[in-house]
């Protein structure tokens, strides 16, 4: 009797242990974590688009809003399952190194140069390197975001195609999002690169102006990437599949061609 009484807690422990197993083996393939940029997650482009595919599909989007650089970061660490990011350089970094897997571009914008609506540096007009260069040569406030988001590595692409080293007291650095570092732009009366989704939602908090803006070298491609489940298992790599499905399809494109707050167009589709 006491035998069988001793081996009624194990049965139980082992249900237990089988039960969480299980549980845990079906609940990836209802959730996903997706690492964004900071300037998409501004936009409010996801908050209209994710509910449609969690309603279709069943599986929660948990959105991580970071610079691109640490969406990268915590992708090469199978912290997240897939990621949304504008880096085109680091990304193709990323792949080769065999961290990501199924990159496909869903859509772009540009990158602004804003600056205070009487440009004293003088760049309107100018192309996007020449008005790097004009804003060095007169030493006038820049504020970067010096945070390796997309945006900020954008920034040193430009200072590089430039020749130009920036450094000085003109020079600052906010290591903030893309929106703080906007708001701080507009209280020193500085020039900043910016996204363009992020420009329009800050626009009627600021008093800066685009002054240069869909020049080639501004263009802003945003790309999704599955994580690659042979380097990481633990990833939801087939949720992460149909996102990407999902977002590359003629309805979804749609959307987002379609998607313009305050009247305006901030992304254009990837066919467009």
């Amino acid at each position: 009797m006491n035998k069988y009484i001793k081996r009624i807690p194990i049965i139980i422990v082992l249900f237990l242990v089988g039960f969480i197993a299980f549980f845990l083996f079906l609940m990836p393939k209802n959730r996903i974590r997706l690492a964004t940029t900071t300037s998409l997650d501004n936009s409010g482009l996801l908050n209209e688009l994710l509910p449609q595919f969690e309603q279709k599909t069943g599986i929660k989007v948990d959105v991580i809003a970071v610079g691109t650089g640490k969406a990268l970061k915590l992708a090469e660490g199978g912290d997240v399952d897939i990621i949304f990011v504008h880096a085109p350089f680091a990304e193709e970094e990323f792949m080769r190194k065999g961290f990501g897997v199924d990159r496909y571009e869903i859509m772009h914008n540009f990158f602004l140069i804003a600056g205070p609506p009487d440009d004293p540096a003088g760049i309107q007009h100018k192309d996007a390197v020449s008005a790097f260069k004009a804003i060095a040569e007169k030493k006038y406030n820049f504020i970067s975001r010096a945070d390796e988001s997309g945006t900020h590595k954008k920034e040193m692409q430009l200072w590089k195609a430039a020749n130009i080293t920036p450094e000085g007291s003109w020079y600052l650095e906010s290591g903030q999002g893309m929106g703080q570092t906007l708001m701080i732009a507009d209280e020193k009366r500085a020039y900043c690169l910016t996204d363009q989704a992020t420009f329009s939602a800050y626009k009627k908090k600021i008093a800066l102006s685009i002054l240069v803006r869909k020049d080639e070298d501004l263009l802003n491609p945003y790309h999704l990437i599955a994580v690659n489940p042979k380097r990481h298992h633990n990833v939801n790599y087939q949720a992460a599949i149909k996102l990407i499905t999902w977002f590359i399809s003629g309805e979804t494109q749609g959307l987002i061609k379609n998607f313009a707050p305050n009247n305006e167009i901030i992304f254009y589709a990837k066919d467009s």
